[in-house]
């Protein structure tokens, strides 16, 4: 491909270090259709001769027909995919292949494939966090108006509805599609016609070749075009985003289903035994989970110290930002689907849970609330709020078994109706605010956030089809197509 200026090959030792097809083989599919796109445009501005044209064209398609259906794979004694697709193109139509690569860089190739190879990990990404919101809302539906304990610094805190923690989930999910597909729209920019670095001297179409490719918009400059990759570093930053969330979901889960809080049972089907202990259930499932963050947050600081130190335009130190992006990628994938199949199947235990609402004195909040209602002032309600805390742990009690009496030995504004208040269910209640834990605005919330799922599916179909209507328009104009 670039041996005409050398005099000897590449030393054997140090050939694995300049070869990419390990790190770059899944971008075939991708690197084809960016190749019809470019033959399309050549043949288009009559820069290639008709006959080679159709030849490139016919080659091209044979050889996307066979990727697509499994036979073609990027293997062998190759510098990356690019003199895979060229070597092979060469040996099926013979002299035609060399006009390729007219007004072409690997720069710029390689960019390309890369853009389109990462525009459909997101949507299939963003598709599966679909799902597992989905799940989550399930969930979420099935609890009612279940109650549970709310924690903060692992203490339990105040009583909430089930429900409403449930769709925690829903929100941080949200929040994550919500940055991969503004990643996408960065993603979505066509370097083709780029060049190595200053662009091409043949009148290529450039918005055409992009149209066919299915990107939104062209780069604006060729040196940063060849040379950038913060869309890289930005998408694996969202998908690690998605890891953190996740991680942290899976170690509540971990606490939830443990005997000591024994909140939800997880099914046998997520779970391993032990090689030792026969008794064992081992969340494992969830653990591997968890450790996907640091694997994901290992690839962008891997990502980020290759970016640090290269000077704009294209260097060799660009090709290792596809292995930390597959890595990622591939292990919120894993992760997402775990975390689905957890979802759907766990077993809400409402007995331990309605057994947590007491004891920790949960609804000391409202024992405030009711005297701040009363007109006391919140730093004296809180003082006395404290105080029957201290009446009802001397009695060993609940808040609400406390005899009305000892409210009154601390504050005669208390009456009879206090007694309600102060129970999880009153609390509950009480929380009527937006955003808040009363069933009515959980309803709202759950609502919401099943809007906010259609809207993310909508988008996944929509880019989709655009992806899909390009690459019709592309294989019906690129030369080699079959008479009617």
């Amino acid at each position: 491909m670039w041996g005409g200026r050398f005099g000897e090959e590449p030393d054997p030792a140090v050939t694995p270090l300049l070869s990419a097809l390990e790190v770059d083989a899944h971008l075939l599919r991708w690197d084809l259709l960016g190749s019809l796109a470019h033959l399309t445009s050549l043949a288009e501005a009559g820069v290639v001769p008709a006959e080679a044209a159709q030849a490139l064209g016919r080659g091209l398609r044979e050889m996307l027909a066979e990727t697509d259906a499994g036979r073609l794979e990027a293997a062998g004694d190759y510098e990356d995919v690019h003199s895979f697709i060229e070597a092979t193109l060469a040996a099926r139509v013979g002299v035609p292949a060399g006009w390729l690569h007219t007004g072409r860089s690997r720069n710029d190739q390689v960019v390309t494939a890369f853009r389109l190879d990462l525009k459909d990990r997101i949507r299939r990404l963003v598709s599966a966090v679909a799902d597992l919101q989905e799940a989550v809302l399930a969930q979420a539906e099935r609890a009612g108006e279940l109650l549970a304990p709310g924690y903060t610094h692992l203490q339990r805190a105040q009583p909430v509805l089930l429900a409403h923690a449930w769709l925690v989930h829903c929100w941080t999910l949200g929040r994550d599609t919500a940055r991969l597909r503004d990643a996408y729209r960065r993603v979505d920019v066509s370097p083709l016609g780029s060049g190595a670095i200053a662009g091409t001297a043949f009148p290529v179409d450039r918005r055409r070749q992009a149209s066919l490719l299915g990107f939104a918009q062209i780069s604006s400059n060729s040196i940063d075009a060849t040379g950038d990759r913060d869309f890289v570093f930005e998408a694996v930053a969202a998908v690690v985003g998605l890891l953190l969330h996740l991680s942290r979901w899976a170690e509540e889960l971990l606490l939830w289903s443990s005997q000591e809080f024994g909140f939800v049972r997880l099914p046998d089907a997520v779970l391993t035994g032990s090689s030792l202990m026969p008794q064992k259930r081992n969340p494992d499932l969830l653990e591997l989970v968890r450790a996907q963050a640091g694997v994901g947050l290992g690839a962008l600081v891997g990502l980020g110290a290759v970016l640090k130190g290269v000077p704009y335009g294209y260097h060799r130190d660009l090709q290792e930002d596809k292995a930390p992006a597959v890595t990622a990628f591939q292990s919120a994938a894993m992760a997402v689907a775990a975390m689905t199949v957890v979802a759907r199947r766990l077993e809400v235990r409402a007995d331990r849970l309605a057994a947590a609402l007491r004891g920790g004195f949960l609804t000391a909040t409202e024992v405030a609330d009711y005297l701040v209602r009363r007109g006391v002032a919140f730093r004296e309600a809180h003082e006395l709020a404290g105080r029957v805390v201290r009446a009802a742990e001397a009695a060993d009690c609940e808040l609400w078994e406390l005899p009305l009496e000892a409210y009154r030995a601390v504050s005669p504004r208390f009456e009879a109706d206090v007694l309600q208040a102060v129970t999880p269910r009153g609390a509950v209640d009480a929380r009527d605010t937006p955003g808040g834990t009363a069933p009515g605005r959980v309803a709202e919330a759950t609502a919401e956030a099943r809007a906010t799922v259609t809207v993310e599916r909508a988008w996944v179909e929509q880019a989709a089809a655009a992806q899909a209507e390009a690459e019709r328009r592309l294989l019906e104009a690129a030369p080699g197509a079959k008479p009617a």
